[in-house]
């Protein structure tokens, strides 16, 4: 009986196993590399103004939503536009160095590139505006950025992570009225929590289903 197959058949069946765990290799490279945050929590993002939400929130006490005015009503809370910070910086500090290009933005019509601080992957949904309806408070997800001179990522924002919340969201809810309140702290956070769910109608079973966040 004739040989029935070629005597390098063994070599191209090797050669194909390789490329192949090569090529699920490099996906999953990519992937991860596609997927992770550009920083480790609690490292300050380069910009080009040393904003500090330390100053303009613990010192002066300016509301998130003068800034980030879309966050009650949009998926994305917004990066303020200049028009935003020449409020104030067209009478004050107007000639500070460190705020020499957003004068200069302003005057020229050219926007500032703001790194941004947390950039999920595209095939994650989130609306930043659900949450804040079902009173989940800006210091859960962003920490004390009260207390930040520079701004950094204080929680990791992976698919766990979420859905610890997910999948017990009466440990997080809080009052509307509190959700941009830095130092709100529940006295029974269990039972509030419980009462919210109901008042919010958040459906807990859902809430985990694979669809909620990827659409």
């Amino acid at each position: 009986m004739g040989q029935v197959f070629h005597p390098r058949f063994g070599l191209y069946v090797q050669l194909v196993l390789f490329a192949v765990i090569a090529s699920l290799a490099c996906g999953v490279l990519v992937w991860r590399a596609s997927t992770a945050e550009p920083h480790g929590i609690g490292e300050p993002l380069e910009q080009p103004v040393p904003f500090s939400h330390k100053h303009h929130v613990g010192d002066d006490g300016i509301d998130c939503r003068y800034c980030h005015s879309a966050v009650e009503s949009h998926a994305f809370a917004g990066i303020p536009p200049l028009s935003t910070c020449m409020t104030c910086h067209s009478q004050l500090y107007t000639d500070a160095a460190a705020l020499k290009p957003v004068v200069d933005s302003w005057r020229r019509g050219v926007a500032l590139h703001w790194q941004r601080v947390h950039q999920l992957p595209d095939f994650v949904y989130f609306n930043h505006s659900i949450h804040v309806a079902k009173g989940v408070g800006c210091v859960t997800c962003h920490g004390r950025v009260d207390r930040m001179p520079l701004t950094w990522r204080a929680k990791p924002l992976s698919m766990q992570w979420c859905l610890d919340c997910h999948r017990a969201p009466q440990k997080f809810l809080r009052p509307r009225d509190k959700v941009f309140d830095m130092t709100w702290k529940a006295k029974n956070q269990d039972a509030l929590g419980m009462a919210l769910v109901r008042h919010y109608h958040i459906d807990t079973r859902r809430l985990s289903d694979c669809s909620v966040c990827h659409r």
